[in-house]
């Protein structure tokens, strides 16, 4: 007699991918999809001592790998940080080959989850914002993000395109910035500036052929500076949607500056605005 199929359910079985650390992961960056932001990849890579010691000290920051030489495993442990994970201790060479050939890692090496930055809608109205309009080069976005954290920007808000992504190059010049400055990635700029407008936040783009000096022009906060990328400068949508276009005076005879000294200069003036006012 034949065997008959039986109407009993099978057992079910996993599917590869389905951890419960996986699905929370995918459930993270579908949220970030969801509020129009892009997490910087799967995973974050972060070397240096600045930056790998703020990730540590960040309890936000999940530390998957931390690769460390000799030196910097006794370094750390003198620290007696109570997050850190078991560190591998390698070669420097073991460090450099995952790496740039430029890139100074200085013993440290971490493979992280990237940060969840807040929607654009979620932030306080209050302080100072940056916005960058294709800023490209992830030294420069970087260099931005380690001023910003030292002058105290809320965030940092930059295009899902046309923009790096908050690992390797990028982390290391933000110099441990990032784990004091949301990145906050957005499809559409121009909507994004109608965002932050409606939340009463001044809008000011950089410019250097504007009609206001920014030393001179009214700021109140919430206020929002907007840089643009070198060369090509604030897009025309861009311009458009600014409250202001702001230039800033230079006495000497070169009157223009890399946009992460720029961006450095821009916060110093406006800081001592908000200050005095």
């Amino acid at each position: 007699m034949a065997n008959r199929p039986s109407n009993r359910p099978r057992p079910a079985q996993q599917k590869p991918g389905t951890t419960r650390e996986q699905i929370e992961r995918r459930e993270r960056f579908e949220r970030a999809r969801r509020l129009s932001l892009r997490p910087a990849g799967e995973v974050a890579i972060l070397y240096g001592w600045h930056t790998v010691l703020a990730a540590l000290n960040n309890p936000a920051r999940r530390i998957r790998r931390l690769l460390v030489t000799e030196n910097a495993a006794r370094r750390l442990a003198e620290l007696a940080l109570p997050n850190a994970p078991r560190p591998e201790i390698v070669r420097p060479d073991a460090i450099a080959a995952r790496l740039p050939a430029d890139a100074v890692h200085q013993g440290l090496y971490a493979e992280a989850d990237p940060l969840m930055p807040p929607a654009l809608d979620a932030l306080e109205p209050q302080g100072i914002v940056l916005v960058l309009d294709h800023i490209t080069d992830p030294h420069n976005v970087g260099a931005i993000i380690r001023t910003s954290s030292a002058f105290g920007v809320r965030a940092v808000v930059t295009t899902a395109r046309h923009s790096p992504e908050a690992t390797g190059v990028l982390a290391k010049a933000a110099s441990g910035g990032l784990e004091h400055v949301p990145l906050i990635a957005v499809q559409n700029l121009a909507r994004a500036l109608a965002t932050l407008k409606q939340r009463g936040f001044q809008l000011v783009g950089l410019d250097a052929d504007g009609p206001d000096n920014l030393a001179t022009l009214p700021l109140h906060a919430p206020l929002a500076l907007v840089l643009g990328a070198e060369g090509k400068g604030l897009r025309q949508s861009t311009r458009q949607a600014c409250d202001h276009l702001a230039r800033l005076d230079l006495p000497g005879a070169i009157k223009s500056l890399n946009v992460s000294n720029a961006a450095a200069l821009a916060l110093y003036v406006a800081t001592q605005a908000l200050q005095q006012g």
